[in-house]
């Protein structure tokens, strides 16, 4: 099971994720959480220093989409402001959408990364599909009831990751 838990890089913070890391890696594609990832939950203003970390990949090349768990009016207005392709309402980490995301980028699947927030949602549906992973630390500290109470199973994942010499932080 940790193998699905278990992501390819630990960022501290997604502006810390560079063309250069990404090309090391063999990047092409980028499918991107929305909430606490690149914005908090609760908010609808993009920070300026997302915007231009989104302008910087596309920019070297890569293909990005949004895939979110969020609804559709959101998500794709954000999306919109990125000029870039989004999945609102993905049921994630159910594979239908990560499959889909997977087609709408046009780009080997070998050659994916999904970046996001949860170990649970966004790691565990990437690694069902054999994609490359990143996991960075929520943007806002302040959650939903669940999510709060999903990050302390995270927690427990992580600490036995980095018990096992699993864990690739990038601190």
């Amino acid at each position: 099971m940790f193998k699905y838990l278990c992501p390819d890089l630990y960022m501290t913070n997604i502006l810390d994720i560079n063309p250069a890391l990404l090309k090391s890696m063999g990047v092409r594609g980028i499918i991107c959480d929305l909430d606490n990832t690149i914005i908090p939950w609760d908010e609808d203003i993009l920070q300026t220093e997302i915007i231009d970390w989104f302008a910087t990949l596309k920019a070297a090349d890569f293909k990005l989409c949004l895939l979110s768990n969020s609804l559709h009016n959101r998500v794709n207005g954000i999306a919109q402001i990125l000029e870039i392709d989004a999945i609102p309402a993905a049921i994630k980490p159910r594979k239908g959408a990560f499959r889909k995301a997977v087609d709408r980028l046009g780009v080997d699947p070998r050659e994916i990364v999904v970046i996001g927030d949860q170990l649970f949602t966004d790691i565990f549906g990437g690694k069902r599909l054999a994609l490359k992973t990143i996991l960075v630390h929520p943007i806002a500290e302040k959650e939903l009831f669940w999510t709060l109470f999903v990050r302390r199973f995270e927690r427990l994942v992580l600490t036995g990751l980095r018990r096992r010499g699993l864990l690739n932080d990038q601190d």
